[in-house]
């Protein structure tokens, strides 16, 4: 039932394609600056980008991110409008998505740009082997051995800096809905709970696990494969991740779903769930590049609940689901569809 799986396409690094290459990747995230001013915010290198109050939201803003480079061009072509839109993007903390790639390499500049800003680096693992069913970001590693390795890789270049990490959107909800084959399961439940043991050995780095959303189903059907997933270990779990439902909806569900697994706190991604999900056409394209969405809340620790650690902007907005509705690759930058998220916001 992939129309209300937790995904689809993310801001999708594919093992088979790396959208935006870990050279974009990597380049992009050396040169965060320090705070500079009293209230904690700071110029940035490139559009002028500046870094949240700490105070509201500790996630780094990367400078150098694709939305900062598409402000900055925007601006050099004249489009001051246009420009002005991307750059509510751009001024927001989103997740480094890590490639299999030099992870080590992704990671550790990451960590070291969110350091040198006094910030808290956000980043996404989600190259689990089997990735995404078969669907448009299909791929991740090509066992288990090398899914290990490159959880190792990562944790090498996290090392001591401070990080939040979210652990491989959908992974366990497509344990629950049929998506990913029985035979792989024991291995997958393996790989994720030797992960979350790993990052959380770290001495500064916290572990969320994907736990789906709040329109797939019920709560009773993956408690028990979360705990199996190693819930237990990690600091709490995700929701909604590239996903669109509202963030009442979705606190709903965490809230139920943490009464099941030890009153685990949870984080919610805003980052696209401005007007809610998408109702109309085939149940199983909802979720790629609906028309009509806006950017949601922005990040912040302020949440509307205790159980609620912080709504974060998880998927990359303005980054396309896939080959849909006119979209490009998985990953790739939709200026259209970027502008449309931001007109629709307020």
């Amino acid at each position: 039932m992939y129309g209300s799986r937790g995904v689809g396409a993310f801001a999708g690094r594919r093992a088979s394609a790396v959208v935006l290459g870990a050279a974009l990747l990597i380049t992009g995230c050396s040169s965060g600056d320090g705070d500079g001013e009293e209230d904690g915010r700071g110029e940035a290198a490139g559009a002028g980008i500046t870094q949240q109050p700490k105070e509201n939201d500790p996630f780094w803003v990367n400078p150098d991110g694709l939305s900062a480079r598409k402000v900055a061009e925007l601006r050099q072509d004249g489009k001051e409008t246009e420009a002005e839109q991307i750059r509510k993007i751009a001024e927001q903390p989103v997740a480094e998505w890590i490639s299999p790639e030099n992870p080590e390499e992704q990671a550790r500049d990451h960590t070291e740009g969110a350091e040198k800003a006094e910030r808290t680096a956000l980043l996404v693992l989600y190259n689990i082997p089997h990735r995404d069913c078969g669907q448009y970001s299909q791929g991740g590693a090509p066992d288990g051995d090398a899914y290990r390795d490159f959880v190792d890789g990562v944790a090498r270049g996290i090392g001591d800096r401070s990080a939040t990490v979210i652990l491989e959107p959908d992974a366990v909800l497509h344990l629950v809905d049929g998506c990913t084959p029985e035979q792989f399961h024991e291995e997958r439940y393996d790989l994720l709970s030797g992960a979350v043991a790993k990052l959380k050995g770290l001495k500064n780095t916290k572990v969320y696990l994907d736990a789906g959303n709040a329109g797939w189903g019920n709560p009773d059907q993956i408690f028990d494969p979360l705990k199996r997933a190693g819930i237990d270990q990690a600091d709490g779990f995700s929701v909604n991740v590239s996903n669109f439902y509202s963030t009442e909806d979705s606190i709903a569900y965490g809230k139920q779903l943490s009464a099941k697994v030890g009153d685990k706190p949870f984080v919610i991604d805003t980052s696209r769930n401005g007007n809610g999900p998408y109702t109309e056409g085939a149940p199983d394209e909802r979720w790629c590049n609906p028309p009509g969405r806006a950017l949601g809340e922005t990040p912040t620790v302020k949440t509307a609940d205790p159980l609620v650690d912080a709504y974060l902007w998880i998927k990359r907005p303005g980054e396309s689901d896939g080959e849909c509705k006119g979209g490009p690759q998985a990953g790739q930058w939709w200026e259209a569809y970027a502008l449309e998220l931001a007109k629709g916001s307020s």
